[in-house]
């Protein structure tokens, strides 16, 4: 018999402030004291010590729009991205309904980024042996987090299908009947964790923020669970646009293209099973350098950001808050600000889901690739990046048109892993995702009535 090691609830995750307050102390502690304390579960949360939504709100010397663009901030999340939340949640609603076994079964984590990172950490807090799948080409900072959690690594070869093939060898791994699978791309945990979650921490964040509304929301979709944060905000917010972001090197979901790039964790050549495109009104397309280059000017640029107004204190602190696929993100609302012409009562809120810890390996083959990156250069980029951003490559999904060709992308890609047209039909209509996210609230009454109970 073991016991069940749960964490929070999602109310809890969403409100850290619900948590029993003796709980929510140890935790505090234990973040700054010992990382792989279980307790750590509850700061599974985008919530700090004063119940405030970790965020920034970017210097319009940076971005050179009208619009406030807010930054939610993955870096203070246990093992140091918001990734971890749908890992454990993922895990916790197996655990739930009995399928997942303490001392029985090993957990697989498909990933190409972050969620590899949350798997491993979590399966370590939680007392279950992890295997995380995916691509041979990512940075070599990722793999050392993951050993340093305790979880093996099964690595598939990067090519333009490394996510099928990281998908094809979980699935393989899978016949093992004592195999589980935190499926980040086809399980409904991730979409849960973040319309309830990332939904509810955004609309939080722009409290006394422009008009305290949300105009846009934007993510670059790996597993797309992020994005599903829009669907909440649409509820608070009707006029909100939701917008996927890709590498305009690898345009899938704009129109097929396969290839490789340099954002990490993004870009994962499918529309994925829980990717509500009904909800999606744009797919914008950022190139993949600008996202490195980007990143080197906030890292290193300091004082070519200070020379463009940007107050000292911001520039420093920006310093290692964002990865790749951050600055990503960033770029996205810039370029969504100015394409729907978003004046300054109006907010764009987006995510940097890591920050720049797994980064440095990637700066260092920017530096090995480029000639020099001075001062002039830098400064060079951050016109070219930031300042002079445009509205290319943005396309409008609204239409009846451009959804069903997302339905059948997502029909071609997830009829050949066993799922049924019908159930792929069925998620065609706002009903299936209304019926998936409310069970939140199950899932909440069932853990505080199985919590310190014990299972066999």
């Amino acid at each position: 018999m073991s016991k069940i090691p749960f964490g929070p609830t999602y109310d809890e995750m969403l409100n850290p402030s619900h948590q029993d307050p003796e709980v929510r102390a140890k935790a505090l502690k234990a973040i700054k004291e010992n990382e792989l304390d279980p307790i750590n579960l509850f700061n599974i949360t985008w919530k700090n010590e004063k119940n405030e939504v970790n965020k920034i709100v970017l210097p319009k010397e940076l971005t050179g729009v009208d619009a406030n663009i807010v930054v939610l901030l993955g870096k203070y999340f246990p093992s140091g991205s918001h990734k971890v939340g749908p890992a454990y949640s993922t895990l916790m609603e197996g655990c739930v309904d009995n399928e997942i076994i303490p001392g029985k079964h090993t957990i697989l984590g498909p990933s190409t980024g972050n969620f590899g990172i949350g798997t491993a950490y979590i399966t370590n807090l939680m007392g279950y042996k992890g295997i995380v799948i995916m691509p041979d080409n990512m940075s070599k900072e990722r793999y050392e987090r993951i050993r340093k959690y305790g979880a093996e690594l099964d690595l598939t070869p990067g090519s333009e299908s490394d996510v099928i093939l990281t998908l094809e060898r979980t699935y393989e791994l899978k016949k093992n009947p004592l195999n589980r699978t935190l499926a980040q791309f086809e399980l409904l945990p991730n979409y849960r964790f973040h319309r309830h979650v990332t939904g509810g921490s955004c609309v939080e964040a722009v409290k006394g923020i422009g008009n305290g509304r949300i105009a846009c929301f934007c993510s670059a979709p790996g597993s797309a669970g992020t994005l599903a944060a829009g669907d909440h905000i649409k509820k608070v917010f009707p006029e909100c646009k939701v917008v996927a972001l890709e590498p305009h090197e690898c345009s899938t979901l704009t129109n097929g293209g396969l290839g490789q790039h340099r954002i990490e964790g993004i870009g994962d050549k499918m529309i994925t099973l829980i990717h509500n495109a009904l909800t999606t009104d744009f797919i914008t397309q950022i190139i993949d350098e600008d996202c490195v280059r980007g990143l080197a000017v906030i890292h290193e640029g300091t004082e070519i950001l200070k020379k463009h107004g940007v107050p000292a204190k911001v520039a420093e602190s920006m310093v290692d808050l964002f990865g790749v696929s951050g600055i990503c993100n960033i770029l996205g609302a810039i370029k969504m600000a100015k394409y729907l012409k978003l004046g300054p009562d109006d907010n764009v809120v987006t995510i940097a889901t890591d920050s720049f810890d797994r980064y440095p390996s990637v700066m260092q083959n920017l530096h090995e690739r480029e000639l020099e990156v001075t001062d002039h250069v830098l400064d060079r980029w951050f016109k070219d990046v930031f300042e002079d951003a445009d509205t290319r490559y943005v396309l409008d999904t609204r239409g009846k048109e451009a959804k069903e060709k997302l339905f059948k992308q997502k029909e071609n890609d997830w009829l050949k892993f066993g799922y049924k047209k019908e159930y792929l039909d069925s998620m065609k209509k706002p009903e299936f995702w209304e019926n998936e996210y409310n069970k939140v609230f199950e899932y909440d009454k069932k853990i505080k009535e199985m919590r310190g109970k014990e299972i066999k």
